[in-house]
């Protein structure tokens, strides 16, 4: 029952080695890749599903190297353009005071309240629209991610008016990216209102940490499966 899975770990860790692995010229360190990481990971599920489909025709080892192989070109596909979406954000953010974070092969933009809108408001501010007009354009050229966004507050007055609050703001910015032509179907908006704070809401400048917009972007891995 466990050879099919045995089979997959030499060829995952292969991947993973070679993918992984990058050396800075300038200090000699050996430092990891996301894209490497991506092909690893895309080569032992690859594999796996490789070792586990097949009519008998071809032995399971081989199923095993052409599974790998697949996972590992969708992976290293993904890794890289993440990885090249989230430099031309961090460019265009500069200066912004809207942060970029790479979680995996997610890219959060966490857009806090002082920079997109008013107190008690989801009117954009001029500085968030001119901030998204940077988003939208670079969306519109990256089409195989979903957009998801979040709008969020502290825990400062009345909850259920908190969650509405958070929803009108989330609806605002998805409005905004698809007036810039980020298409509809790639928006997923919705408010959590003050219950995911990641500061402390006993301090104001927790509560104004909590106070935020985050942009989710994910890969739509099917995209990548069928290049």
């Amino acid at each position: 029952m466990f050879k099919p899975f045995r089979l997959c770990i030499p060829v995952a860790a292969a991947a993973l080695l070679v993918g992984c692995a990058t050396t800075d010229p300038n200090t000699g360190q050996t430092q990891r890749s996301t894209t490497g990481t991506g092909a690893g990971i895309g080569a032992l599920v690859g594999a796996a599903a490789g070792a586990l489909s097949g009519d008998g025709s071809t032995s399971r080892r081989d199923r095993a190297m052409i599974g790998a192989a697949v996972g590992a070109a969708a992976g290293a596909g993904i890794g890289a353009y993440m990885d090249r979406q989230e430099n031309e954000l961090r460019d265009s953010m500069q200066g912004t005071g809207i942060g970029v974070d790479r979680r995996g092969d997610d890219i959060v933009l966490n857009m806090p309240s002082s920079v997109t809108f008013g107190f008690d408001s989801s009117e954009l501010t001029s500085g968030a629209r001119n901030a998204l007009n940077d988003v939208g354009s670079i969306l519109t050229q990256y089409t195989d991610t979903r957009v998801n966004i979040a709008g969020h507050t502290d825990s400062t007055g009345n909850a259920d008016y908190n969650q509405r609050l958070s929803e009108r703001r989330a609806q605002a910015v998805g409005n905004y990216l698809a007036q810039s032509g980020v298409a509809s179907n790639r928006l997923n908006m919705r408010g959590f209102g003050e219950s995911q704070p990641i500061a402390n809401n006993d301090s104001e400048s927790g509560r104004a940490q909590n106070r935020r917009v985050e942009i989710t972007l994910t890969p739509i891995e099917s995209q990548f499966q069928q290049q």
